[in-house]
């Protein structure tokens, strides 16, 4: 059960005079037994929630009722602020100031120290080291298109470096593996996609409003259908790259070979990004098996050595 999902529903119970299940459980993206479950939950925690059936029911917490800050364990306050302060590393904005502002409240003074010293025991830091200039820039745009159900338009540049004007409503911000992705509704496909902060540019608010279709969330997770593409192959490797190779495969996959050296099983799927890994590793990296992308290896590398022959 998610502490962030429990103290937001919290928060909106004190806000709200009263809210309906389904309309909890849409907010949340969960099920109505999972928002009783909460409800259960919170009453237990101290805090006398009670539904009203009928029209215009829904769950509210009890009149007069003033929230006791200790129904918040340390651990809790110290995991929600955690997330709240990484998350404001990538997104800013008020609602978040606001968020942290409210969770501290909750703090007694008594515990306050012992508080910040969790929290300050682990560091989130989402943003890159370098990279495109304009991404939080476009983070703004697209939150505050998001909120007011505005257009967007853009020009877009695809994996093969075409670049085409798209106009899209956004639905959906993504954070995967410190990139950043958007979900929208292209009106020049006329379907769902997932578009890449750093291949877009021009990135405009348009002032049509669009009315908010129904959608499924993109699919990010893909380890089922990866294992079944996958294979591994032997590489060889100089200890200087190691650090990035671990990156790919855990080191149970490494054998040492000399003092220089590792043969690693490397995890690889033949296409353009699996190939460009292995050529990231420049010349700290040879492929010995299987023998037909080894061939491959070398006819890039020949296509490669043509290209700075002419010259």
């Amino acid at each position: 059960m998610k502490v962030d999902r429990l103290v937001s529903i919290i928060m909106i119970l004190l806000e709200k005079e009263r809210i309906g299940a389904q309309a909890l459980a849409d907010m949340f993206e969960v099920s109505l037994r999972t928002i009783y479950r909460d409800i259960d939950t919170i009453n237990m925690a101290g805090i006398p929630v009670r539904g009203a059936s009928g029209v215009g029911g829904g769950f509210e917490i009890m009149q007069k009722y003033k929230i006791d800050r200790k129904v918040f364990s340390t651990a809790d306050l110290s995991a929600i602020l955690m997330g709240l302060s990484s998350l404001s590393n990538m997104i800013r904005g008020d609602e978040l100031v606001n968020a942290l502002a409210k969770v501290k409240s909750f703090i007694p003074a008594d515990r306050a120290k012992d508080i910040e010293l969790k929290v300050n025991q682990i560091y989130i830091d989402l943003s890159p080291w370098m990279g495109n200039s304009y991404i939080q820039l476009y983070l703004e745009i697209i939150k505050t298109a998001l909120q007011d159900s505005k257009l967007l338009s853009f020009d877009y540049i695809d994996r093969y470096g075409n670049k085409t004007a798209r106009t899209a409503e956004p639905y959906q911000l993504v954070l995967k593996s410190s990139h950043w992705y958007w979900q929208g509704y292209c009106h020049k496909r006329n379907d769902f996609r997932l578009f890449k902060l750093s291949r877009i540019s021009n990135l405009q608010i348009r002032e049509e409003s669009f009315s908010p279709r129904d959608y499924q969330k993109p699919r990010l997770d893909f380890m089922d259908i990866l294992a079944t593409m996958q294979r591994i192959i032997k590489i060889r490797i100089h200890k200087s790259v190691m650090n990035r190779v671990l990156d790919y495969c855990a080191y149970e996959h490494f054998s040492p070979d000399g003092d220089e050296h590792f043969i690693v099983s490397f995890p690889f799927i033949e296409n353009e990004y699996y190939y460009n890994i292995l050529f990231s590793f420049g010349d700290k990296c040879e492929c010995l098996e299987p023998l037909h992308i080894r061939t491959e290896m070398k006819r890039r590398i020949h296509d490669i050595a043509i290209i700075y022959e002419s010259y």
